[in-house]
């Protein structure tokens, strides 16, 4: 009988829970030494492999469903917030199931949701190890025959914080990743071939973000359509929104974040000994975990000086470094599929409305759908048939729906 390590059954609890959208890290699914990058980085292009090995997906966390796909794990090149050379992980898979459409099998890159902050949280280990939360959602791609690739982002696994919803750094993984995967020869799918980009709440960010960046960072890609659900466009908004939550833990999981890109933020020089503590335990934490143990914290009760983080995150030099995080500014040249719920708990419904309105106003190609199923969790269970058919249409030719105006 296999027995299972303590942080790896709190995981298994979590997916037959009301937390079923957020995963516990397993135990490493490969030797660290395959998430440690060379130095210095090797010479090339964003995109380019540096290393990558075979593993495994598994659906469930017994590891009884594997997944019917070749696996690769990788290391490729990227660039962090400031455009600075870095190495990221991360899975591409290949189905085995033939691709029926016109064309040549087509690559989503797909971007996981929260994860957490610490390196057992990356997605490469948990797809391994049976522990990732979104599993269903990726198999049901390789089930259609489209070929994936899912990045690690900055800092899951590799050296450093990881940049949580930082646009910057969470854009170029996703779209490296796309790179990444046609340019890997045991992955044996298209160098030249159509491509989309899916997530949805963290994931929703980094794939409205990637679509954003696309055209100037990385035109050559046939980018056909990117599905953002329950996008958090507005970290200041969303960092209200989570003070006092039960889910208080991925605001601080952005703090760290924040700290990481920012350094001259210094922001442990704005908290007490209880929140210095806090701090240094996020880092270390996934999602689980966070949620587990600061549930409701009250982040004045965590500074120096009694005020709640999220007021310091209104003042300078904290507000325009939020700022640079807001998504909505620039175009993407690709039709978008934007899913939120009215009733979601964790991501205002607003702002992803207001950023459908601000891409329409540029002229992209928005379809905007609302539904009304309670929380956060369950809004991504109710997006799934709406995004797996949306993309289906994307990837056979048909025109994209556009609902601007009307919401």
């Amino acid at each position: 009988m296999r027995i299972f390590p303590r942080r790896a059954l709190s995981a298994v609890v979590a997916t037959v829970s009301v937390l079923a959208l957020a995963t516990l890290g397993p135990p490493a699914a490969a030797a660290a030494s395959f998430y440690d990058p060379p130095s210095p980085l090797p010479a090339g292009r964003d995109g380019d492999v540096i290393r990558h090995e075979t593993s495994t997906f598994y659906i469930d966390p017994i590891q009884l469903i594997k997944a019917d796909a070749d696996v690769q794990r990788i290391m490729y090149l990227s660039r962090d917030t400031h455009d600075t050379p870095i190495a990221v992980t991360g899975t591409v898979l290949t189905p085995h199931a033939a691709w029926h459409g016109s064309g040549p099998r087509p690559i989503v890159s797909y971007a996981v949701g929260t994860q957490g902050e610490g390196d057992d949280c990356a997605p490469s280990k948990a797809l391994a190890a049976g522990f990732e939360y979104e599993g269903p959602f990726i198999a049901g791609l390789l089930t259609r025959g489209y070929g994936v690739v899912v990045t690690d982002y900055e800092g899951l696994g590799t050296p450093g914080d990881h940049t949580y919803v930082n646009r910057a750094s969470q854009g170029h993984a996703v779209l490296d990743a796309i790179r990444a995967a046609q340019r890997l020869p045991e992955a044996g799918l298209p160098d030249d071939g159509p491509v989309a980009i899916a997530g949805y709440s963290q994931g929703g960010g980094a794939s409205a973000a990637a679509a954003e960046l696309q055209p100037g960072y990385a035109p050559e890609l046939k980018l056909k359509g990117a599905y953002a659900g329950a996008v958090p466009a507005d970290l200041a908004e969303v960092a209200k929104n989570l003070d006092g939550h039960y889910a208080v833990g991925f605001l601080g999981f952005a703090l760290v974040s924040l700290n990481y890109a920012y350094p001259e933020l210094n922001i442990p020089a704005l908290l007490n000994a209880r929140g210095k503590q806090l701090f240094e335990q996020v880092r270390t934490e996934c999602t689980v975990e966070a949620i587990a143990a600061h549930a409701f914290t009250q982040s004045a009760t965590l500074t120096n000086d009694g005020r709640s983080l999220t007021s310091y995150l209104g003042e300078e030099p904290y507000k325009s470094r939020v700022g640079q995080q807001k998504i909505g500014s620039l175009k993407p040249s690709a039709p978008v599929l934007i899913v939120h719920s009215a009733l979601d708990d964790i991501v205002p419904y607003a702002q992803d409305r207001d950023l459908g309105r601000t891409w329409c106003g540029k002229g992209v190609k928005v379809q905007f759908s609302t539904s009304l199923v309670p929380t956060h969790v369950l809004g991504a269970v109710r997006a799934y048939p709406e995004a797996f058919a949306w993309l289906e249409g994307r990837f056979a030719g048909l025109p994209a729906p556009v609902n601007c105006g009307w919401f």
